[in-house]
C-alpha cells in the first residue's frame, strides 16, 4: 500500500497504451509503480533492463496488489530469425513476472495480449468469440497466444486472479504502425486506393483500453477470464479513413480501384500481410465484456479526435 491507496505496477508504463494508462490510474486512486528502462522519473518507479525469463522482478512486485503487463516484443525486421527473442519476452518474461507476482502475494494481474490470437481475419466465419479455438498468426500472435495458455496453467488454483485482454488495433495520440501510416497519409492528402473495399473491423481507443484496464482492476472477477475489448462501432476500412478524415478536418481522398487488382498488387510486392489488414473482416462478438458493466466511455469518432488534436490524458 502507498498512503492508504492500492498499488499498481505497470509493465510498458513509457509505451504508448502506457502513457494514457498510468494518468488515469492515478486519478482514480493508484499509486502506480512504473516498471522503466530509463532511470526512475518518480521514486515509486524501479528501473528493469530487459524483460526475460531471469528478470529480478522482487523489488518491483513487492507490497504490490496489482500487476497491468503491457510491455512485449511486438515488432522485429527479420521476424523468421526472431524466434527466440519472441519466446524469450512474450512468454518466458510473461510467465516468469506472474510467477513472481504470486510469490509476492499480488491479487490481480492484467495480461495485454492481442486479437492475433485469433488470426488477422475471420472472413466467412462468424465474429471471433473469447472462447474460439486459438489460431495465431506471426510470430507474434503465437508468442501471445503461447503466454495465455502458460498463464492459465501458471495461476490455476494459485489464488491470483488473472484477466486477458485481446485488442484489436489501438489508436490513439502517440500510436505507431498502421494507423501511424494512415494518419500521416490522410494528413498530407495522398489518394488512397481503398474505396472499393467492403468489410467490417473492430477498432479500439486507447482511452477505451484504459478504462477498461481500470474497471477491471475494480471488478477483478474470477480466476482466469479473457475478454475480447474494442470501440462500440465496428466498421469498414473506408469508413474508418471517412471518420479519421473527419478528425483531421480534411477530405478522405478515397479513390476506387478493384479490390482484386490492388490484393494482387499487394501480394507481388511481399505484403501479403496487408491484404488481411486491409481487405479482409474482423468482426468481435462483444457481448461478454457488456455483462461485467462496461461500455466504452468515446465514440470511434471522438477517439480519433482525440488522437489527431494529440489529446493528453
Amino acid at each position: 500500500m502507498s498512503d492508504g491507496r492500492p498499488t499498481v505496477l505497470v509493465t510498458g508504463a513509457s509505451g504508448f497504451v502506457g502513457r494514457h494508462l498510468v494518468p488515469l490510474l492515478a486519478r482514480n486512486g493508484w499509486a502506480v509503480r512504473r516498471a522503466v528502462r530509463t532511470p526512475p522519473h518518480d521514486e515509486n518507479d524501479v528501473t528493469i533492463d530487459t524483460l526475460g525469463p531471469t528478470t529480478n522482478w522482487r523489488d518491483a512486485v513487492a507490497g504490490v496488489d496489482a500487476v497491468v503487463h503491457l510491455a512485449a516484443r511486438v515488432h522485429h525486421r527479420q521476424e523468421e530469425h526472431a524466434i527466440e527473442l519472441y519466446h524469450n519476452v512474450n512468454v518466458g518474461g510473461t510467465l516468469h513476472l506472474a510467477r513472481s507476482a504470486m510469490d509476492a502475494g499480488v491479487q490481480n494481474f492484467v495480461f495485454i495480449s492481442t486479437i492475433l490470437v485469433h488470426g488477422r481475419s475471420n472472413n466467412g466465419r462468424p465474429p471471433f468469440r473469447e472462447d474460439d479455438t486459438l489460431t495465431p498468426r506471426g510470430l507474434y500472435g503465437m508468442s501471445k497466444a503461447a503466454a495465455e495458455v502458460g498463464l492459465r496453467e501458471l495461476v490455476a488454483g494459485s489464488g491470483m486472479r488473472v484477466t486477458v485482454v485481446r485488442p484489436p488495433m489501438v489508436y490513439g495520440a502517440g500510436a505507431k504502425g498502421n494507423f501511424a501510416l494512415l494518419e500521416k497519409a490522410v494528413k498530407r492528402g495522398i489518394p488512397l486506393p481503398l474505396a472499393d473495399i467492403d468489410n467490417r473491423r473492430a477498432f479500439l481507443s486507447v482511452e477505451n483500453l484504459a478504462s477498461f484496464v481500470l474497471h477491471r482492476l475494480s471488478h477483478p472477477g474470477r480466476d482466469f477470464d479473457v475478454f475480447l475489448v474494442a470501440d462500440s462501432e465496428q466498421v469498414s476500412t473506408p469508413k474508418f479513413i471517412e471518420s479519421l478524415a473527419r478528425a483531421a478536418q480534411t477530405p478522405p481522398r478515397l479513390f476506387w480501384l478493384p479490390a482484386s487488382l490492388l490484393s494482387t498488387v499487394l501480394k507481388v510486392s511481399g505484403r501479403s500481410d496487408a491484404n488481411d489488414s486491409l481487405f479482409g473482416s474482423l468482426e468481435l462478438d462483444l457481448s461478454k465484456v457488456a455483462t461485467i458493466g462496461w461500455q466504452p466511455p468515446i465514440s470511434l469518432d471522438e477517439g480519433l479526435r482525440h488522437a489527431l488534436n494529440q489529446w493528453s490524458p
